[in-house]
């Protein structure tokens, strides 16, 4: 007979040597699945322009010549989980705009994305979309569309702060995809993860900062090919960037 006031051995009905909480096993093949599927994807043999706003060249450079990270810094099926909600959420923004009025277009005729490819196809990029039509918002048509899904506290200081000294990088993005495009404005929507609020931003292009990110991208093209390492962005291995950085052990131990 089961004695309920006899806990050794137990903790909370569960046997001390038993396997991991279910929520934990699911989760765990769960993950095993994602890390699965991302392994047997054909990975690039490009330099994709969402990156090339990525701040330490010499990262580019890793991450071009497919450099292996750090033990332990790969993406892990949580981080897979995050990118995969984020199309989702982006379904649901081309949907609400469309209601709206928007002649949003996501897809050629042939039924591909929007995209580009320069330099023999080594720098590549492709559009989460196109609006070519719709109610009086004052912008002129077509302009990009791109759109990302935040957390709450990113997506705060984005709306305060405003794309270009928000998310920088999101902010070259943008400005090569106009550049390569032929596209004199863009309309930036950030949905918040927590709330569903929508933030909407008129993003303009400006030609000399394309033409400084299409340079610095032929520099790490031309690094890449001579196996050469471009300088670090910091000093010091304690700079902030550096310490979230997937290549910052391999980076610092190397001496150029």
């Amino acid at each position: 007979m089961l004695d309920l006031n006899h806990t050794s051995g137990c903790v909370y009905g569960r046997a001390v040597n038993d396997p991991a909480p279910l929520g934990a096993r699911i989760n765990a093949e769960i993950n095993r699945a994602l890390v699965a599927e991302r392994d047997a994807q054909r990975p690039r043999d490009y330099l994709g322009a969402s990156r090339i706003g990525e701040p330490c060249a010499r990262r580019l450079v890793y991450e071009f010549t497919k450099t292996p990270v750090d033990p332990g810094k790969e993406f892990a099926g949580q981080t897979l989980r995050i990118f995969e909600a984020g199309h989702v959420f982006e379904d649901l923004a081309i949907r609400w705009l469309r209601a709206a009025g928007f002649d949003l277009r996501t897809q050629t005729r042939s039924g591909g994305q929007f995209g580009f490819e320069a330099a023999g196809g080594r720098i590549r990029g492709h559009v989460d979309g196109v609006i070519v039509g719709g109610p009086d918002v004052e912008l002129s048509w077509p302009v990009l569309w791109e759109h990302k899904a935040l957390k709450a506290s990113s997506w705060n200081d984005t709306a305060k702060k405003g794309l270009r000294a928000s998310k920088p990088i999101y902010f070259a993005q943008m400005q090569i995809y106009m550049a390569y495009m032929e596209l004199e404005a863009a309309l930036f929507t950030a949905l918040n993860k927590d709330t569903c609020e929508l933030y909407h931003e008129h993003v303009p292009f400006d030609a000399a900062a394309a033409q400084a990110l299409s340079d610095k991208a032929v520099d790490v093209l031309r690094a890449a090919d001579a196996g050469d390492l471009l300088p670090r962005i910091a000093a010091h291995a304690d700079f902030y960037l550096c310490r979230f950085c997937p290549f910052a052990k391999r980076c610092w131990e190397d001496r150029a």
